[in-house]
């Protein structure tokens, strides 16, 4: 019910089968330029068959994000470490990797959403620039005017977190919220409330629920932007996760600062090898190592009592934020290079196509027939049971 309007953009919708051949005569009726796969087990699923029915058509990847590197940083988060990309990078290298990166290699052009794994996919995993199309958020800018009709600051009260339920990253925000960091923001700031959003809120997350504590799980939003503007701070204390966080650009657009970790804030700073000048870039809000905040969560709640508090702070954050929109997530400017690139993939397909060994090896249909063929005679020589 929560759906968006697709109708409302000239959006086809389509019912199709798993694993039926139906889809075949489907594709080739309606014989597209382009095919875009909702992540890569809607590759693993169609894109033998685009290819077999409609060769000539670009196929397109949507990540949304690293689905192998989210994998990775919970199996870390279990054991009390944040996986660092630099020097536990073999522990990348599971099954869910493997079948990911496979679609990536397979594809025409992979969007991602983040710069930085844009970089990790380059440079470890060995796939060409030209397969991959950095596409972030696409924003409009927020003008003077609509700055100055939201609330301001002595308008707004209390903290907000935001993030569906079933998304394991945003749960586990919450116990970190409800756990180690709430109660001591709550003994500093003792009318202060902490309001909990987002779909799908299961009994054990309704069970948080505890209003002496000023600990609310508010659930489904009917308008998030319209909660989070009466907000005076936002909390993210994500401890994995990967691509950007809609609930960190929501704050910007919002002029809600927020108080986050360097997961969260990961993919969404221009990304710099130096981590000085990464670390002068704006951001509307205070970000506080990931680690850190595990083996000390008083420095994440004093970073959000001060916020809370500190009317000047709270200002610079906010502007800060609306710059951040304009200048990285600029609608016209990524919508021009999107459409750039697409023409530039269908003009040179056969081209690259070609170019991208890994991806043909990663196609051919020897790479498992042998077992297959093998498994297949040997079940057939077996004695039959009468």
């Amino acid at each position: 019910e929560h759906m968006a309007d697709l109708e409302r953009w000239h959006v086809v919708c389509d019912a199709i089968e798993l694993n039926n051949e139906s889809f075949d005569d489907y594709i080739k009726t309606l014989n597209p330029d382009m095919v875009i796969f909702d992540r890569f087990m809607m590759e693993e699923q169609f894109a033998w068959r685009v290819e077999k029915s409609c060769p000539q058509a670009l196929r397109i990847l949507n990540t949304e994000d690293l689905h192998s590197l989210r994998e990775a940083r919970q199996q870390g988060i279990k054991k009390g470490q944040v996986l660092d990309l630099k020097t536990d990078i073999c522990l990348l290298h599971t099954p869910m990797a493997v079948r990911e990166i496979a679609a990536i290699h397979r594809s025409d052009l992979t969007l991602m959403i983040s710069q930085v794994e844009v970089e990790l996919l380059v440079n470890h995993f060995n796939v060409a620039k030209q397969q991959l199309l950095h596409l972030p958020f696409m924003l409009d800018a927020i003008s003077d005017t609509e700055q100055k009709q939201l609330p301001n600051f002595e308008q707004r009260q209390h903290f907000i977190s935001i993030g569906n339920f079933r998304h394991a990253p945003n749960w586990d925000a919450v116990l970190q919220l409800k756990q180690h960091i709430w109660p001591l923001i709550r003994k500093q700031l003792p009318q202060a409330e902490m309001h909990i959003y987002g779909a799908y809120p299961p009994p054990k997350a309704t069970q948080l629920h505890n209003a002496k504590q000023g600990f609310h799980i508010k659930g489904w939003a009917e308008d998030a932007k319209a909660v989070m503007q009466q907000a005076r701070v936002c909390l993210a204390p994500l401890r994995f996760g990967a691509g950007i966080k809609g609930k960190l650009s929501d704050a910007m657009q919002c002029g809600t600062p927020t108080v986050t970790t360097t997961i969260g804030s990961e993919g969404m700073l221009p990304f710099h090898e130096n981590k000085n000048l990464a670390d002068q870039l704006i951001w509307n809000g205070e970000i506080i190592d990931t680690q850190e905040m595990m083996d000390n969560p008083q420095a994440f709640a004093d970073a959000a009592v001060k916020l809370y508090q500190d009317q000047k702070i709270f200002e610079v954050f906010q502007k800060n934020g609306f710059k951040f929109i304009k200048q990285q997530y600029d609608r016209s400017y990524w919508q021009t290079i999107f459409i750039q690139t697409l023409l530039k993939q269908r003009d040179q397909l056969e081209t690259l196509r070609q170019g991208n060994f890994t991806g043909l090896m990663l196609r051919h249909h020897s790479m498992k027939s042998t077992q297959y063929m093998a498994q297949w005679i040997e079940a057939k020589n077996r004695p039959k049971l009468l």
